[in-house]
């Protein structure tokens, strides 16, 4: 019995390693948008749609490094003066899928009523590229 937990233990692990492995990066045109919002404040900002080369994940079509983009709208409207904002990024590899993503959270936001909406215009603030640690 222990036998074969090690042996399905090794046989998952491996399993895993593979499957892990073969993922790779690869740099296209990635169109993106960023939301923030903070708990403290009614106040909500929305980022233009905006078109970069950026780096994903050819298996599962991921965007790498997707936190680091949030870390950059956050870093932005902290030297705005907007602290403890909660920051999203919204991505997708075809500008027509971005901006029905965009309506949408639009739409929601827009449908609560109680957000005092804020864009931030492309000559404000601009998402500059993540590339992959060597």
């Amino acid at each position: 019995m222990i036998q074969l937990k090690k042996y399905l233990f090794v046989a998952t692990f491996l399993l895993t390693l593979a499957t892990t492995a073969s993922a790779k990066l690869v740099q296209t045109k990635v169109y993106l948008f960023g939301m923030a919002a903070s708990f403290n404040d009614s106040t909500a900002y929305l980022t233009d749609v905006q078109e970069i080369d950026a780096w994903i994940n050819d298996k599962g079509k991921f965007l790498y490094s997707r936190e680091n983009y949030s870390y950059q709208l956050r870093d932005f409207l902290q030297s705005q003066g907007f602290a403890n904002a909660t920051c999203i990024t919204c991505f997708a590899l075809s500008r027509k899928k971005a901006e029905k993503k965009y309506a949408t959270l639009l739409k929601k936001t827009a449908a609560k009523g109680d957000a005092n909406l804020r864009y931030i215009k492309g000559n404000e603030f601009k998402f500059e590229p993540i590339a992959p640690e060597k």
